[in-house]
């Protein structure tokens, strides 16, 4: 069960005892005061922006007039105590509300400080054109900033009340949803996992694996939506996955790697986000060809398809080079050497002399031997597609 705010330590002692009229014209010009606070609020503080439309703004909006309301019944009475309970209540629940939304509690307390500023200041402007004097006013600010104190120890409170009772089981749904993307479970049951993990599918994902001494600081230049699965089978040792959120447009890709730069991470295809498994099963071939630094799947297609089955490559490569088994293996190597440049170069004798560093009569010479040896196969596409596949 979630547990209440904690009070702070220092309760507020001063007590302004406003004059009626002065707190009359202040809760007329309440809603204006909230809504200055709410606009500066979603202006200074990044996590809050586009948040005055819609009902986040609403919730905002309630929230800080509920404060402010608060608080001058408060700046009226003699007991600090009971007026105090709403607005106390009403804070601690913003913060659990807030945890839920994602917000970090470095945001909410930015956004009771931009508040309280804006609040202050349209506040005091009312007070002084009621008459209030300087002493009062003074006063009447101590007040309104240990209010505010005690509204954002409560709201801290109810962050970390929700982020306890719910990050572990959010995080659980969210290590469920990422397991069953790789192990390829029915899309229906994908798709419940999502659901209870409050995790909204994205157009694409794309896996990414890289080593675990560098999974916290690519987090912080990933999307938050980004899954982290644990148990992995297959993975290199000391390696972890993750899984990227994308649109699957052009731009999304080198944005992905430009996040990535300065990390030994290797990174799979874009798929529908259904079909992530077969991204993070390329992205795991990939990193066992030992390649370093960060790695795009992209440009190493080649590689991962000669070495999908290394034991039928080698079984290929031995009877593509059968026909050289009984020469001295130092004549055997040279012709070997030969005839991958030949396939690659397509029979351009320049081309392959200037890759082995011989003579172009030598490459004629060693060519019409391979001639010999392999007769009219050479001219066959069938060999030489085992062949180029063998040796390349």
């Amino acid at each position: 069960m979630a547990t209440r705010p904690v009070r702070p330590t220092t309760q507020m002692q001063t007590v302004v005892g406003l004059d009626p009229a002065v707190a009359g014209a202040l809760r007329q010009h309440l809603a204006g005061i909230a809504d200055s606070a709410v606009l500066s609020i979603v202006e200074e503080v990044p996590s809050y922006a586009g948040a005055w439309s819609g009902r986040m703004g609403e919730v905002i909006r309630n929230a800080v007039q509920l404060a402010l309301g608060g608080f001058l019944t408060l700046a009226t009475r003699l007991d600090a105590e009971a007026p105090k309970a709403p607005a106390i209540e009403g804070a601690y629940q913003l913060g659990r509300g807030e945890a839920r939304q994602g917000r970090t509690v470095e945001a909410l307390l930015a956004a009771y400080r931009i508040g309280a500023r804006s609040s202050w200041h349209h506040m005091a402007d009312v007070a002084v054109e009621a008459g209030v004097d300087a002493g009062q006013l003074a006063r009447f600010a101590e007040l309104v900033f240990a209010y505010i104190d005690e509204l954002s120890a409560a709201s801290v409170a109810g962050h970390t009340d929700e982020l306890e009772s719910s990050g572990r089981i959010r995080q659980r749904n969210l290590e469920r949803l990422a397991r069953a993307l790789l192990t390829g479970a029915p899309a229906d049951a994908v798709n419940a996992a999502a659901e209870r993990a409050g995790w909204e599918p994205p157009g694409a994902l794309t896996a990414v694996v890289l080593q675990e001494s560098q999974v916290s600081h690519a987090l912080t230049a990933l999307d938050a939506a980004t899954l982290q699965p644990d148990d992995v089978p297959g993975l290199p040792e000391g390696h972890a996955s993750l899984l990227v959120p994308g649109t699957g447009s052009a731009t999304a890709r080198p944005a992905l790697l430009r996040a990535l730069r300065g990390t030994d991470a290797v990174v799979g295809p874009s798929t529908p986000w259904l079909e992530v498994g077969a991204s993070h099963r390329r992205a795991v071939r990939c990193a066992a060809l030992g390649l370093s630094g960060l790695v795009d799947t992209d440009d190493h297609l080649a590689a991962l398809v000669l070495g999908a089955d290394a034991d039928a490559r080698a079984d290929l490569r031995a009877r593509v080079l059968a026909p050289l088994a009984d020469l001295r293996p130092s004549t055997a190597e040279k012709l070997t050497d030969t005839l991958r440049s030949w396939l690659l170069h397509h029979g351009r004798r320049e081309a392959v002399a200037e890759e082995l560093f011989v003579h172009a009569q030598t490459v004629r010479y060693r060519v019409q031997q391979l001639r010999e040896v392999y007769g009219d196969r050479l001219e066959d596409p069938a060999f030489v597609l085992d062949a180029t596949l063998a040796l390349a």
